[in-house]
């Protein structure tokens, strides 16, 4: 039960780091945000949104780095809203 509940603390961290870094219209198209093996994987909505996360990401990739150094690689996927 520790580690899911570490796991969703996580995913909790990384969603509010993200909406206070990111620009809200980006961060409206996020549908997600897990850690997989020390992945941070981020779902986009639709693979335009994936696109334009990426690009995002890649400027703020050192500030998310100094957050967490551990991290492993970054990632986003598509996963539409249900």
């Amino acid at each position: 039960m520790t580690r899911v509940t570490d796991q969703a603390v996580r995913q909790d961290f990384w969603r509010g780091w993200l909406q206070a870094h990111l620009p809200a219209p980006l961060c409206a198209r996020m549908s997600g945000v897990a850690l997989r093996n020390g992945r941070l994987v981020i779902f986009a909505e639709s693979a335009a949104w994936a696109a334009r996360l990426r690009f995002a990401l890649l400027e703020l990739e050192p500030d998310i780095r100094a957050a967490a150094p551990e991290l492993g690689p970054i990632s986003v996927r598509v996963r539409p809203r249900e």
